[in-house]
């Protein structure tokens, strides 16, 4: 290992005075950047921090977050390694690193804003879309007069106008649409400077434009000890969809179902912010609702191993498709594509500065597979999606950049980007 840094130190000896040709050398693409990550984690690991401190400084000459999506990546796992070396470690030497110029700055925005902040990829509109389609077909073979969705999802009931337009065109007229959401939730960026009370009143309005009768209900988590809680490695606590679990899904009445409705229970992003070892309770507790319908969207990765090296490998393959897809849809020096990659390096300082036990509050994603083999062993049975909805995501992903596509994998939906797994979307009932 020591070879290789001193190989890769020389490499990037003239990187100062000629960044535009060594960054475009061989020497320093994917695979070097990847094995010089896991260099520093392995000696991370082992305890040899100089040997480290080493190849963090090999990063810091190579890192750049202006530069490519190799380069911006990099900054943001070099800036996870810093923080995790500085909280077990103490600060480095000066010589070691530097913060990543895009450092995050976290401002409230505007409904407006986040919809923009939204529409740059298809990384959340698939979501959407597939879900909203396997929820219309749910409830359009069902004789409830009403449907109650409960949104446990991260992106503030963005989902939702779409839904109430494809509603509206229900042949026989639409159905009475109640839609619950807990005031705890996962503390996930960008953060929207409304309440959730505004935010039912504004669909509320669209609904009745739309000919729907909707009726928005905030399940107050305050008033059970739940608070939103940020996954920060400093931060011991489980977080809300913990709390939520206890206080929350094990007693129905707290989200006032309803005889003759249809429920549906809506989780997007949501699990990976659920222990691993609380995924099983948390699914028996949705069961327990007996809905007629379960979605769940969140990105196809593996990024809860408890080794350091393995979570830093996951990263670097998973997030590269966002930082690469994100260069073909906005300049270097787009705001936006800069809050996007903020709210990926949050993610990557959780991933990366966590110890990797059950206790230290951090996301955990899990793939598409192996969430569907857990919920098959909780005893839902997969829906599959008919071809409006497969369609439907198809029309979307017109809408942006060629790299963008959709494959089948058994009864879910994957998002790619250049053929590798992004996003995936699931349906499921109770067996």
């Amino acid at each position: 290992m020591e070879q290789e840094l001193r190989t890769a130190a020389t490499a990037t000896g003239g990187l100062k005075a000629h960044s535009s040709v060594c960054f475009s050398g061989a020497l320093i693409d994917g695979p070097r950047i990847q094995q010089l990550l896991l260099n520093c984690a392995a000696a991370l690991e082992s305890n040899d921090v100089t040997l480290a401190q080493q190849a963090m400084w090999v990063l810091n000459n190579i890192a750049s977050s202006q530069g490519d999506p190799n380069q911006r990546l990099t900054s943001w796992l070099l800036r996870a390694l810093v923080a995790r070396v500085c909280r077990l470690c103490g600060p480095p030497g000066s010589t070691t690193t530097q913060a990543p110029a895009a450092a995050a700055r976290e401002r409230a925005v505007s409904v407006t804003e986040l919809a923009e902040y939204v529409d740059l990829t298809p990384w959340h509109r698939f979501g959407f879309t597939a879900s909203n389609g396997a929820i219309l077909r749910a409830v359009s073979g069902s004789a409830a007069a009403a449907v109650h969705v409960v949104d446990l999802g991260v992106t503030r009931c963005m989902q939702w106008p779409t839904l109430i337009d494809m509603l509206s065109k229900r042949a026989g007229g639409p159905p009475a649409l109640r839609i619950t959401v807990p005031s705890a939730r996962p503390d996930v960026p960008p953060l929207l400077g409304v309440s959730d009370e505004e935010l039912g009143v504004r669909l509320a309005n669209f609904a009745k434009s739309k000919g729907v009768q909707l009726e928005f209900t905030v399940v107050d988590c305050s008033s059970k000890g739940i608070t939103s809680t940020t996954s920060s490695p400093d931060n011991k606590k489980q977080g809300p969809c913990q709390d939520l679990l206890a206080s929350v899904l094990s007693d129905p009445a707290s989200l006032a179902v309803r005889d003759g409705e249809a429920l549906v229970v809506n989780c997007q992003g949501w699990i990976r912010h659920v222990a691993p070892g609380s995924r099983d309770a948390f699914l028996d507790a949705v069961r327990a609702l007996n809905p007629c319908l379960v979605t769940v969207t969140d990105e196809d990765a593996d990024l809860d191993s408890p080794s350091l090296a393995s979570r830093i490998e996951g990263c670097f393959n998973f997030h590269w498709i966002l930082f690469d897809a994100l260069d073909t849809s906005a300049p270097r020096d787009s705001p936006r594509r800069a809050e996007h990659e903020a709210a990926v390096g949050r993610k990557i300082e959780s991933v990366v500065g966590a110890d990797g036990d059950e206790s230290d509050g951090a996301e955990r994603s899990e793939s598409g597979a192996r969430l569907a083999e857990r919920m098959r062993r909780k005893g839902f049975a997969a829906v599959a999606f008919d071809e409006e909805a497969v369609g439907e995501v198809r029309r979307l992903l017109g809408e942006h950049a060629t790299g963008w596509g959709v494959k089948r994998e058994e009864d879910m939906l994957v998002l790619t980007w250049k053929g590798h797994g992004a996003v995936y979307t699931s349906a499921w009932t109770p067996s």
